[in-house]
């Protein structure tokens, strides 16, 4: 018998979790580190694992009721088959499981399962959209470093490549410089160093300054305008007729509206709900579907 659902937010960042009864009424949320495929089966589910606990323990339950949870998953890394099928079948023991994209459960809780469109920008970035005779629309979504345009990892490496030319004399540096340098060690050795072992959420971690800088440093000004142009060009073509509600999502949607051009702009709408919520709104149709 299922009596909790489970909405799972992972990226290469971080996890977020929503617990629920089985009518749907919201009982906690909690979140942990990165839960994206990219990082292994193991390392995922011990971080959905960790939330999923971490909300149980909100509520007064010491451990999960596995058996009694259907779970609705939207990860990052879902479109390498071969880590989805390994993930899937590791499985820990909860009783009905749904798995897809992070930018499709965010889709489905920003628009409330309605037609709509999303563009998705943290760790990485993807564009959903749901047109109106049913078909699914997925633009970008690629993975760092060869795609996730405009996302935190898109404007780290660029960052990155600024202060190479800034420390090699290459290029004049300015106040992002200053601070990227300092955040990698602060010396051509130390930037190798971390160059070595740098993850994609570390270079995400670099976009902060990026945004800090964007209103006075013309480096990170250019870096989040052509963010804004990236945006846009996903929005076109999930939507060429421009008719859908469009939703900026993810940690850099907010800060990445000033700079989208505006005929963009104008299209966005707030979201209803986070990617997280959008889980859930996936395993309460799956157990609709399975049911019915």
């Amino acid at each position: 018998m299922i009596d909790y659902l489970i909405g799972v937010d992972g990226g290469g960042t971080g996890t977020r979790v929503r617990l629920a009864r089985a009518d749907g009424t919201e009982l906690a949320q909690a979140s942990s580190g990165p839960s994206g495929l990219r990082n292994g089966t193991a390392t995922a589910w011990n971080a959905i694992n960790t939330a999923v606990a971490q909300a149980f323990a909100a509520i007064g339950i010491g451990a999960i009721p596995m058996q009694s949870c259907a779970i609705g998953l939207g990860l990052a890394g879902v479109h390498n088959k071969e880590w989805a099928a390994a993930f899937s079948a590791a499985n820990p023991g909860y009783a009905a499981f749904v798995l897809d994209t992070d930018g499709f459960s965010t889709l489905m809780g920003a628009h409330q399962g309605r037609p709509g469109a999303i563009v998705a920008i943290g760790t990485g970035s993807v564009g959903e959209a749901l047109r109106a005779d049913g078909q699914r629309v997925e633009v970008g979504g690629w993975g760092f470093p060869a795609g996730d345009e405009a996302s935190g990892a898109w404007m780290g490496l660029r960052a990155l490549n600024h202060i190479e030319q800034v420390m090699d004399g290459r290029a004049a540096g300015g106040e992002l410089a200053r601070d990227v340098i300092a955040a990698c060690g602060g010396s051509r050795d130390a930037v190798q160093v971390w160059l070595g072992k740098a993850t994609q959420a570390d270079y995400a971690g670099l976009a902060r300054f990026v945004v800090a800088h964007g209103p006075a440093d013309p480096v990170a000004l250019a870096i989040l305008e052509h963010a804004g142009r990236e945006v846009a060009s996903i929005a076109r073509a999930l939507d060429p007729t421009g008719t859908l509600p469009l939703s900026l999502c993810g940690g850099l949607g907010e800060p990445l509206r000033t700079y989208l051009p505006a005929d963009t702009l104008a299209r966005c709408s707030p979201p209803h709900g986070d990617s997280a919520a959008g889980a859930l709104r996936m395993i309460e149709l799956h157990l609709k579907e399975t049911h019915s």
